[in-house]
């Protein structure tokens, strides 16, 4: 594999006289560190968290116990060490091994979260579910995870990753964002960042199609629409079922 230059100069779109250089590297490691593993540790703590409600109100889920909502923890903990740890202490990180072991695990805790919606599903169509509350926050917590672990897999797949998009001649874009068709409105030095993934994201889950980033490759047009048929379910059906058993 290629090393990575030290550092990058990038124009600022539409300001070609104000350059910016950046380290791709350093980049790399302060989004993982600082925005990608807080992203999963707040996954983490909702899952915890109901699955102690879960104990406590002595609620099922397709006639499994409270502990299965910590099924997702157990890869979603995998992925947090990757994103955590500084290139500087693995040295398959180092080698780049940081975005292929996320990207590995990812497919794991999205592939658990479905699981999960179908168990929910179960629990619907068999009528166990009778709380409102209780299948608000059981669905939402799935929703929630999948935005989260879908934004994490866009900021992951982009141009390569949040490295290689950095460098002078990434690859092509997988998702045009509106700052890359209007540069003029792009601060100087702006690149897309997890957030801005989440954004995406969230977006996608809501209106369960595209809003203002379009997706160009069809990895993650096909992802996109896994993502919003996942959300499509959790929103139209346990959501819709939980508001007319309000309690």
């Amino acid at each position: 594999m290629q090393n990575v230059p030290a550092a990058t100069a990038l124009s600022a779109p539409g300001r070609e006289n104000r350059v910016m250089t950046v380290d791709p590297q350093r980049e790399e490691e302060i989004e993982s560190r600082w925005e990608a593993a807080p992203a999963v540790v707040l996954l983490i703590a909702g899952q915890v968290v109901l699955a102690v409600v879960s104990a406590t109100s002595n609620w099922t889920l397709a006639g499994l116990d409270w502990w299965v909502w910590l099924c997702p923890v157990v890869p979603e903990v995998a992925v947090l060490v990757p994103l955590a740890l500084s290139r500087r202490r693995m040295r398959v990180i180092q080698q780049g091994g940081r975005r292929s072991i996320a990207l590995e695990l990812l497919a794991i805790v999205g592939v658990v979260n479905a699981a999960m919606l179908v168990a929910l599903l179960a629990s619907l169509i068999r009528g166990d579910e009778e709380s409102g509350g209780e299948l608000l926050l059981k669905g939402g917590t799935v929703w929630a995870t999948n935005v989260v672990v879908f934004g994490l897999w866009y900021w992951a797949l982009d141009r390569g990753g949040p490295a290689r998009r950095l460098l002078p001649d990434p690859p092509p874009p997988d998702l045009q964002f509106p700052q890359m068709e209007n540069p003029q409105l792009a601060a100087p030095g702006w690149h897309p960042r997890l957030m801005d993934y989440i954004y995406v994201s969230f977006t996608n889950s809501i209106a369960f199609s595209p809003t203002d980033v379009m997706p160009l490759s069809r990895l993650v047009k096909l992802l996109m629409m896994f993502e919003s048929a996942v959300s499509a379910m959790t929103v139209l059906l346990v959501a819709a079922r939980a508001v007319n058993i309000f309690k």
